[in-house]
Parts: C-alpha cells; sequence; structure tokens
C-alpha cells in the first residue's frame, strides 16, 4: 500500500510534461517514478493521435500505468493491453462540413486524421511545423478524396483567421462539433462530447477513482475541460492566458519541471 493508491494524476504532453527543449526532463521523470512507486496511476491526456504519441514513450521512457487520452480527447487508448478502450468519430458530414469551411475561409487549411494515416488540406508552415514535432508524416490531399471516417480535425492557419473559423464552426455546428484551441495556431474539431475531461473522468470511472482524488495539469485551451475535473487545477506558467484567467493554480515553466512541482505539492497533501 503506498499514499497514492487511490490517486489519478493526467497530465497534458506539449508544453506541459515536454517541454520547450522536446524532452521530458530528469526532475519530471524522478517525480514521476517517486508517484508511482507510492500506488499512484500517472497518464498523459494529449492532443496528439496514436502514431505521433505513441514513440514518445520509448523515447522519453514515460511510466504510464493508466489509459491515455490521445487526439484531444478523440480516444482513450491501454498500452498496457496494446488497444483502444474508447474511439469517437467526427460525423458523416465533417468532409461536407469542412469543405463548406474552406469556401467561408478559403486560407484555411487542415489536417485530417483516419486510423493512423494524416491527410492535409492546403498544408502550409503551420502544418510543417507541427509534423516537425510530433514526427509524423502527411498526405497533401484534396477534402473529397481523403478517406472516411475523420477521428478528428486539426485547422491551421495564424490566430486571427482560427478565431474567425471558431466562430463560423460553432455558429453553424455546435451540436455537431467540439472545437477549441490547442495553441494559437492549432484549432482541433472533435466529435462533440469528446474532451480531455471526458476523457479523464471516464478514465477515473473505470479505475474506481474517486473525483477527489484526480488532479490534472495542462497549458492551453484544450486542456481546460480536464482542468474542470481536477481536484487541483494545475497549469506551467507559461500556460495560455485563457487558461490562467481561467482559475488554473499555475506553477513554474514547463521547462523547470512543472509536472514535478504538482506530484510535491501531491506528496504534501498526502503526507
Amino acid at each position: 500500500m503506498g499514499k497514492f493508491d487511490g490517486v489519478l494524476l493526467v497530465s497534458d504532453y506539449d508544453d506541459t510534461l515536454y517541454d520547450l527543449n522536446l524532452t521530458v526532463s530528469p526532475r519530471n521523470r524522478e517525480a514521476i517514478a517517486r508517484f508511482t512507486a507510492q500506488g499512484g496511476r500517472f497518464t498523459v491526456a494529449t492532443g496528439r493521435a496514436h502514431g505521433t504519441f505513441t514513440p514518445q514513450i520509448s523515447k522519453e521512457h514515460l511510466i504510464l500505468n493508466a489509459p491515455v487520452v490521445l487526439s484531444n480527447g478523440a480516444s482513450i487508448y491501454d498500452y498496457g493491453s496494446d488497444r483502444p478502450l474508447v474511439e469517437t468519430r467526427l460525423p458523416d458530414s465533417a468532409p461536407e462540413d469542412l469543405a463548406e469551411l474552406a469556401r467561408a475561409i478559403p486560407e484555411i487549411g487542415f489536417e485530417a486524421y483516419h486510423g493512423e494515416d494524416i491527410y492535409a488540406y492546403q498544408p502550409n508552415q503551420v502544418t510543417l511545423n507541427h509534423m516537425k514535432r510530433v514526427g509524423g508524416g502527411f498526405t497533401p490531399c484534396a477534402i473529397g478524396e481523403m478517406p472516411p471516417p475523420w477521428t478528428k480535425v486539426i485547422l491551421e492557419q495564424d490566430w486571427p483567421v482560427l478565431l474567425r473559423a471558431q466562430r463560423w464552426m460553432l455558429e453553424r455546428f455546435r451540436d455537431r462539433y467540439e472545437v477549441i484551441f490547442s495553441n494559437r495556431y492549432l484549432l482541433a474539431v472533435t466529435a462533440k462530447g469528446a474532451t480531455k475531461g471526458g476523457m479523464v473522468a471516464e478514465i477515473a470511472r473505470r479505475l474506481s477513482i474517486a473525483p477527489e482524488h484526480v488532479y490534472c495539469i495542462g497549458d492551453n485551451q484544450n486542456d481546460i475541460p480536464m482542468l474542470a475535473v481536477s481536484a487541483i487545477p494545475f497549469a506551467p506558467a507559461n500556460c495560455a492566458p485563457e487558461v490562467k484567467a481561467w482559475g488554473a493554480r499555475v506553477l513554474c515553466h514547463c521547462n523547470d519541471g512543472a509536472v514535478a512541482q504538482a506530484i510535491e505539492i501531491l506528496e504534501e497533501r498526502y503526507a
């Protein structure tokens, strides 16, 4: 028995656990090892898909002893049994809905995810930067040639264009999609109800962990739904202004070991 039995800690990946130097720091790794050795369940909730997150497990020597939330809440994957536990899909209307968006905002580009494959409509510099960071490849493709179903879409452009795209999508299709920023250049589209928060709650339910012992840390707007189900909503100092304004407890910068600091707070809380 350990002091963290029945405790779940869920971290966003990019710019939270995985820092701006593109690594998981020794401080974070050591703290996670202490947390799990005392019975804590640790996992990640990421915007990355299965194909772009899985290589990180061995590269960064991640300790994950609970299922992982992938694709901004579109799915839950259990790496222990190497199988998906929950999978959602965008509605059948997604290709036509996104084609309508592209006609309304011609400068928009996006990635569409089908299984392990990524298709890109009007790939731009944001697309190239994103693929370089996550280590994925993509197939440039017309919207009508992208095979359905899609797990998620990532809209890509600069901030003002993405704000227009978000408003446009929510005005017309609020009942079909979640449309939320991963950062200022990436606007994620998942099925209605498919959020990091809902999937974290589902993992806690499957692990029989009480809500008051669920903790989350994240840096951007797509993390707010899971911060809302966290007993203490943590965020690194580099978090988006919207996360600070929402009321997260701000810790040190991700480069300085924000996840480790969250664990140190829990070590005092559960002493």
